[in-house]
Protein backbone atom coordinates (compact mmCIF):
# COMPACT_ATOMS: atom_id res chain seq x y z
CA UNK A 1 0.00 0.00 0.00
CA UNK A 2 0.84 3.84 -0.74
CA UNK A 3 3.47 4.72 2.46
CA UNK A 4 2.13 8.55 1.81
CA UNK A 5 -1.87 7.18 2.11
CA UNK A 6 -1.44 4.89 4.77
CA UNK A 7 0.88 7.68 6.63
CA UNK A 8 -1.91 10.40 6.13
CA UNK A 9 -4.29 7.68 7.14
CA UNK A 10 -2.62 7.23 10.27
CA UNK A 11 -2.81 11.26 11.06
CA UNK A 12 -6.64 11.04 10.67
CA UNK A 13 -6.89 8.27 13.20
CA UNK A 14 -3.99 10.44 14.90
CA UNK A 15 -6.66 13.53 14.59
CA UNK A 16 -9.54 11.40 15.94
CA UNK A 17 -8.03 10.08 19.17
CA UNK A 18 -6.73 13.47 20.32
CA UNK A 19 -9.74 14.83 19.46
CA UNK A 20 -11.64 12.54 22.79
CA UNK A 21 -11.87 15.43 25.44
CA UNK A 22 -10.82 13.88 28.75
CA UNK A 23 -10.92 17.40 30.22
CA UNK A 24 -13.93 17.95 29.45
CA UNK A 25 -15.21 15.01 30.21
CA UNK A 26 -13.53 14.97 33.95
CA UNK A 27 -14.72 18.13 34.58
CA UNK A 28 -18.39 17.55 33.31
CA UNK A 29 -18.35 14.76 35.61
CA UNK A 30 -16.79 15.91 38.82
CA UNK A 31 -18.36 19.60 38.56
CA UNK A 32 -21.48 19.64 36.14
CA UNK A 33 -20.33 22.36 34.22
CA UNK A 34 -18.52 22.89 30.38
CA UNK A 35 -15.11 23.99 31.25
CA UNK A 36 -14.80 25.62 28.25
CA UNK A 37 -16.84 28.76 29.81
CA UNK A 38 -14.27 28.92 32.90
CA UNK A 39 -10.38 30.24 32.88
CA UNK A 40 -8.76 29.81 30.27
CA UNK A 41 -11.77 28.36 28.30
CA UNK A 42 -9.30 24.74 27.64
CA UNK A 43 -9.64 21.33 27.92
CA UNK A 44 -5.84 20.76 29.44
CA UNK A 45 -4.60 19.69 32.56
CA UNK A 46 -3.95 23.58 33.76
CA UNK A 47 -7.49 24.92 33.07
CA UNK A 48 -9.12 21.70 35.05
CA UNK A 49 -6.68 22.79 37.90
CA UNK A 50 -8.43 25.44 38.06
CA UNK A 51 -11.73 24.49 38.01
CA UNK A 52 -12.06 20.94 39.60
CA UNK A 53 -8.88 20.63 42.04
CA UNK A 54 -5.12 19.01 41.45
CA UNK A 55 -6.58 15.35 41.41
CA UNK A 56 -8.72 15.97 38.33
CA UNK A 57 -6.00 18.44 36.57
CA UNK A 58 -3.51 15.03 37.18
CA UNK A 59 -5.46 12.62 36.19
CA UNK A 60 -6.47 15.07 32.77
CA UNK A 61 -2.69 16.12 32.06
CA UNK A 62 -2.00 12.05 32.08
CA UNK A 63 -4.48 10.97 30.00
CA UNK A 64 -3.66 13.84 27.49
CA UNK A 65 0.39 12.74 27.47
CA UNK A 66 -1.55 8.75 27.45
CA UNK A 67 -3.39 8.62 24.54
CA UNK A 68 -0.23 10.81 22.53
CA UNK A 69 1.34 7.90 23.45
CA UNK A 70 -0.68 5.13 22.47
CA UNK A 71 -1.29 6.47 19.69
CA UNK A 72 2.10 6.11 18.10
CA UNK A 73 3.04 3.06 19.87
CA UNK A 74 0.13 1.48 18.05
CA UNK A 75 1.28 2.72 14.83
CA UNK A 76 4.46 1.97 15.39
CA UNK A 77 3.36 -1.55 15.86
CA UNK A 78 1.44 -2.19 13.03
CA UNK A 79 2.38 0.27 10.59
CA UNK A 80 5.97 -0.37 9.67
CA UNK A 81 8.27 0.43 7.31
CA UNK A 82 7.06 4.51 6.07
CA UNK A 83 10.60 6.23 7.96
CA UNK A 84 8.76 6.92 10.89
CA UNK A 85 6.41 9.34 8.93
CA UNK A 86 2.79 7.25 9.85
CA UNK A 87 4.13 7.68 13.52
CA UNK A 88 5.16 11.45 12.72
CA UNK A 89 1.62 11.96 11.32
CA UNK A 90 -0.13 10.16 13.93
CA UNK A 91 1.66 11.83 16.25
CA UNK A 92 1.29 15.45 15.21
CA UNK A 93 -2.55 14.48 14.39
CA UNK A 94 -3.00 13.68 17.87
CA UNK A 95 -1.75 17.36 19.35
CA UNK A 96 -4.22 19.18 16.57
CA UNK A 97 -7.39 16.30 17.77
CA UNK A 98 -6.97 17.49 21.36
CA UNK A 99 -5.97 21.60 20.49
CA UNK A 100 -9.15 21.66 18.48
CA UNK A 101 -11.45 18.39 19.09
CA UNK A 102 -14.28 17.44 16.88
CA UNK A 103 -16.01 16.61 19.62
CA UNK A 104 -16.31 19.81 21.28
CA UNK A 105 -16.63 22.30 18.34
CA UNK A 106 -12.96 22.08 17.37
CA UNK A 107 -12.02 23.80 20.87
CA UNK A 108 -9.47 22.16 23.41
CA UNK A 109 -6.53 22.52 25.03
CA UNK A 110 -2.82 24.12 23.86
CA UNK A 111 -1.21 20.26 23.44
CA UNK A 112 1.16 20.73 26.04
CA UNK A 113 0.85 17.50 27.98
CA UNK A 114 -0.32 15.47 24.63
CA UNK A 115 2.87 16.81 22.71
CA UNK A 116 5.06 15.24 25.53
CA UNK A 117 3.35 11.74 25.54
CA UNK A 118 4.04 11.49 21.83
CA UNK A 119 7.29 12.51 21.87
CA UNK A 120 7.92 10.13 24.93
CA UNK A 121 6.72 7.56 22.91
CA UNK A 122 8.80 8.87 19.38
CA UNK A 123 12.00 8.60 21.08
CA UNK A 124 12.20 8.69 25.08
CA UNK A 125 15.81 10.71 24.85
CA UNK A 126 14.33 13.42 23.10
CA UNK A 127 10.95 13.57 24.99
CA UNK A 128 12.86 13.77 28.49
CA UNK A 129 14.40 17.24 28.09
CA UNK A 130 10.80 18.20 27.06
CA UNK A 131 9.26 17.22 30.04
CA UNK A 132 11.97 18.37 32.37
CA UNK A 133 11.29 21.32 31.19
CA UNK A 134 7.89 21.89 30.95
CA UNK A 135 7.85 20.58 35.26
CA UNK A 136 10.25 22.82 35.91
CA UNK A 137 8.42 25.68 34.34
CA UNK A 138 5.15 24.98 35.39
CA UNK A 139 5.80 24.16 38.88
CA UNK A 140 8.73 26.76 39.17
CA UNK A 141 8.19 29.67 36.88
CA UNK A 142 4.48 29.00 37.32
CA UNK A 143 3.46 29.77 33.51
CA UNK A 144 1.61 27.10 31.83
CA UNK A 145 1.81 28.47 28.11
CA UNK A 146 5.42 29.18 28.22
CA UNK A 147 5.77 25.38 29.69
CA UNK A 148 3.94 24.38 26.78
CA UNK A 149 6.25 26.61 24.77
CA UNK A 150 9.55 25.70 25.63
CA UNK A 151 8.30 21.66 25.93
CA UNK A 152 7.46 21.85 21.89
CA UNK A 153 11.06 24.13 20.98
CA UNK A 154 13.05 21.26 23.29
CA UNK A 155 11.13 18.34 21.16
CA UNK A 156 12.08 19.89 18.13
CA UNK A 157 15.38 21.52 18.76
CA UNK A 158 16.74 17.64 20.01
CA UNK A 159 14.73 15.69 17.93
CA UNK A 160 16.13 18.08 14.80
CA UNK A 161 19.88 17.90 16.20
CA UNK A 162 19.67 13.72 16.42
CA UNK A 163 18.07 14.03 12.76
CA UNK A 164 20.67 15.81 11.27
CA UNK A 165 23.74 14.49 13.56
CA UNK A 166 22.87 10.56 13.92
CA UNK A 167 20.58 8.09 12.18
CA UNK A 168 18.90 7.26 15.26
CA UNK A 169 15.93 9.87 14.95
CA UNK A 170 14.39 10.11 11.39
CA UNK A 171 13.81 13.48 10.12
CA UNK A 172 10.12 12.86 9.98
CA UNK A 173 10.50 12.96 13.60
CA UNK A 174 12.26 16.75 13.47
CA UNK A 175 9.31 17.62 11.26
CA UNK A 176 6.94 16.54 14.01
CA UNK A 177 8.72 18.73 16.08
CA UNK A 178 8.27 21.66 14.10
CA UNK A 179 5.11 20.35 13.74
CA UNK A 180 3.85 20.91 17.47
CA UNK A 181 5.94 24.20 17.81
CA UNK A 182 3.45 25.78 15.34
CA UNK A 183 0.37 24.17 16.69
CA UNK A 184 1.37 25.26 20.16
CA UNK A 185 2.05 28.74 18.76
CA UNK A 186 -1.65 28.66 17.39
CA UNK A 187 -3.51 28.00 20.21
CA UNK A 188 -1.50 30.18 22.69
CA UNK A 189 -1.77 33.21 20.53
CA UNK A 190 -3.33 35.31 23.27
CA UNK A 191 -1.02 33.76 25.92
CA UNK A 192 2.18 34.52 23.76
CA UNK A 193 0.40 38.58 23.93
CA UNK A 194 0.20 38.42 27.82
CA UNK A 195 3.49 37.30 28.39
CA UNK A 196 5.15 40.04 26.47
CA UNK A 197 2.98 42.75 28.23
CA UNK A 198 3.91 40.72 31.47
CA UNK A 199 -0.48 40.27 32.01
CA UNK A 200 0.02 36.30 32.04
CA UNK A 201 -1.41 34.50 35.35
CA UNK A 202 0.92 32.11 36.95
CA UNK A 203 -0.35 29.15 37.82
CA UNK A 204 0.26 27.88 41.64
CA UNK A 205 -1.00 24.11 43.33
CA UNK A 206 -1.88 26.51 46.57
CA UNK A 207 -3.49 29.39 44.86
CA UNK A 208 -6.76 27.92 43.04
CA UNK A 209 -10.06 29.73 41.63
CA UNK A 210 -12.08 29.81 38.42
CA UNK A 211 -13.67 32.62 37.28
CA UNK A 212 -17.05 32.24 34.66
CA UNK A 213 -15.39 34.07 31.35
CA UNK A 214 -17.89 37.11 30.39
Amino acid sequence: MNTVFVSLVCGLVGYIIGSIPFGYLIVKLMKGVDIRSYGSGRTGGTNVFRVAGFPAGLVTALLDIGKGALTVLIVRQFIPGTEGWAEALAGAGVVLGHNASLFIGFRGGAGGATSVGTALALWPLGGVPALVIGLFTLFIIGYASLATILSALAVALVFTYAAVTSAVVPLSYAMFGWAIVGLVVIALRPNISRLVTGNEKRVSVFNRGAERKA
